[in-house]
């Protein structure tokens, strides 16, 4: 499951660890960087393509045999101030299914009659605002061919607002819609590649809570949130095209959009391939996108629904929001807020953190603080362990309900891809040089040995930990968790809790540990390493060394037996994971196939096809 350690040249690994100790004798970097520095994403990763000259705007209106409903929807949109901008307005009509037109003459003669109505309010209906193309299809398509049919971007400056027929727009859509755009697409300091476009509808309920009602502060007006709007939804061009792809190989190769823990999974299961929802749900869950929403008080929005009877309505229910205009406009409603300002929300609407990456010290501070939900810090260390182990961990530690964990990796792209996803990340390779730079006594090339660049960036985030007062684990990336609580001690008799042989450690925030870390620590790894045989140790093997040669800590050793269970030993089927055990450790010489058939044996592989968690897990907070 790890790579192997090859042999370890121990003179070396003595004066490193002699100059870390001076290293953890300099002063502490508690300065917390500005939010700037944290960015969700920085300008370092702009939009490469778009160029604002080239915008263009169509309105994609999809109906099917509401003639009333398209009136009013078209009237809308008419209406709208388009500020002497070039529109396009294409329309698509949905055919009538025709099951038996020997036996069904007379209802086929009226559906005729109806669509018959539908196109020619649509041909006759004037578009003074730019180009107009009318697609009537030949047979029925359904809801969900209706969206994904309606639009190839040809280029990456074309925005697409799909419409469907029982909307009413605000007319004061446009001009909102186009700001936005340029805000948050064409502005490099506000751009992000994981935002797919916006939505204009009123955002009413947590897809992630089977349909809670969704609750959220006055004071923010525009946000983040991972689901999809279909009454309204401006679609970028880049993330559109790359959903279509994706929907295509899953859709070819039988995959279901199948997210438990979803309302919409809920939908999907009764309604299945007549809705697109789903599908582009699934999707944004496997990347990690997001839409702009919009919060304005009074219920209202710039794009409301009458759901009148069709797909998803057996009956007409009457208008979602109330309409944004004019005269109801007692706000600044065209004031967009830096996208470093604006909060993020997944499916369960958890606030998410994207950008949190610790390169340096001074970033380290900001980052801790941003975990401060609890007093106790958990920090994973990755070396070695394989992509998929990784996200099937992260999985866990979501289902559990782990929040305040930090994660330390060693590969950029990876680094990149979890801290957009929102996870709190150690750059292990940047903070070696930024740990270099502070330090003169340590000129030694490390690039090349793993176990050296562990050591410097665990013993440099102990003791910003503990200079901080948090308490923390150490644990690595081959521990899966069963519950959401480690076997922290409640007396606070110990100031230590050592698993030696799982690699596990938990340090408790006292002048103790904290004068034990920094005065005896490193010489007594050093001392160890000099003595040690070359081979199979790694940074627990030396902290234990160094608490054992003391006798005067607060130490407990944890009962290993009690408290985890290995894979793949003989009695591992007939563990009952709920039996008080609070972790499963992966052997490090396992293969990662192995590891994924055993744990998917267990029910414990959570992850799909997409290497992405194959649910939503929602806590009560």
């Amino acid at each position: 499951m790890h790579r192997r350690r090859g042999p370890l040249l121990f003179p070396l690994l003595f004066l490193l660890l002699l100059s870390l100790s001076a290293l953890l004798l300099l002063p502490s970097h508690h300065h917390h960087s500005s939010s700037s520095s944290l960015l969700p994403f920085p300008s370092s990763n702009p939009n490469p393509y778009a160029n604002p000259s080239n915008f263009t705007f169509l309105i994609k209106v999809l109906a099917f045999d509401r003639p009333d409903s398209l009136r009013r929807c078209l009237r809308s949109l008419f209406a709208a101030d388009y500020g002497g901008d070039r529109v396009g307005l294409h329309l698509f009509l949905d055919h009538f299914h025709v099951a038996n037109p020997t036996n069904e003459s007379d209802v086929v003669d009226r559906r005729l009659e109806a669509a018959r109505r539908v196109l020619d309010l649509a041909d006759a209906f004037p578009w003074p605002h730019g180009p107009k193309l009318l697609h009537y299809r030949t047979a029925n398509a359904g809801l969900q061919a209706q969206w994904l049919e309606a639009w190839w971007p040809s280029s990456d400056d074309e925005f697409a607002f799909v419409v469907e027929d029982d909307l009413e727009l605000s007319p004061l859509y446009y001009r909102y819609l186009k700001g936005l755009i340029l805000k948050y697409y064409y502005d490099k300091a506000n751009y992000s590649p994981s935002v797919f476009g916006a939505s204009l509808q009123r955002p009413r309920f947590v897809a992630g809570k089977h349909g809670n009602k969704l609750q959220l502060d006055s004071d923010i007006q525009v946000f983040l949130y991972q689901m999809v709007g279909t009454w309204g939804q401006l679609l970028f061009p880049k993330p559109w095209k790359e959903f279509r792809l994706w929907y295509d190989i899953h859709k070819a190769k039988g995959v279901k959009p199948i997210l438990q823990g979803m309302v919409t999974t809920g939908w999907y299961k009764r309604m299945g391939e007549k809705i697109w929802t789903p599908w582009f749900i699934k999707f944004v869950h496997s990347r990690g996108y997001f839409n702009i929403y919009t919060n304005f008080q009074e219920e209202r929005a710039l794009s409301i629904s009458h759901r009148d009877a069709g797909v998803n309505y057996g009956r007409s229910v009457g208008p979602d929001s109330n309409l944004l205009d004019e005269s109801s406009l007692n706000f600044d409603l065209w004031k967009l807020p830096p996208l470093s300002n604006l909060k993020w929300f997944d499916f369960c609407f958890k606030e998410v953190h994207p950008g949190r990456i610790v390169r340096s010290f001074d970033e380290l501070g900001t980052v801790l603080d941003s975990l401060q939900k609890q007093k106790t810090i958990i920090i994973i260390s990755l070396y070695g362990t394989e992509k998929r182990i990784v996200r099937n961990l992260i999985c866990h530690l979501g289902k559990v309900g782990m929040e305040n964990f930090v994660l330390i990796v060693d590969d950029p792209e990876f680094i990149d891809d979890l801290a957009r996803r929102g996870y709190a990340v150690i750059d292990a390779n940047r903070l070696i040089h930024s740990i270099k730079s502070h330090n003169s006594v340590l000129n030694l090339e490390i690039s090349g040995t793993d176990l050296m660049k562990e050591i410097l960036v665990k013993a440099h985030l102990v003791k910003n930990c503990l200079e901080s007062r948090y308490n923390l684990w150490l644990m690595d990336g081959n521990m899966i968790p069963i519950s959401a609580k480690l076997p922290e001690p409640s007396d606070q008799l110990y100031d230590f809790l050592a698993a030696r042989d799982l690699g596990l450690l938990f340090i408790k925030s006292s002048p103790t540990s904290l004068k034990f870390w920094i005065d005896g620590l490193v010489s007594m790894v050093a001392a160890q390493a000099s003595k040690s045989t070359i081979g199979g140790n790694n940074f627990m093997y030396f902290v234990n060394k160094a608490l054992e040669a003391r006798g005067d800590l607060r130490l407990r050793r944890l009962d290993e037996k009690a408290i985890a269970v290995k894979l793949g030993v003989n009695n591992m089927y007939n563990t009952t994971l709920n039996s008080g055990k609070n972790l499963i450790i992966l052997p490090q010489d396992m293969q990662p196939a192995s590891v994924e058939e055993e744990l998917e044996t267990l029910g414990m592989w959570l992850i799909d096809a997409d290497s992405s968690c194959n649910a939503v897990f929602c806590h009560q907070r």
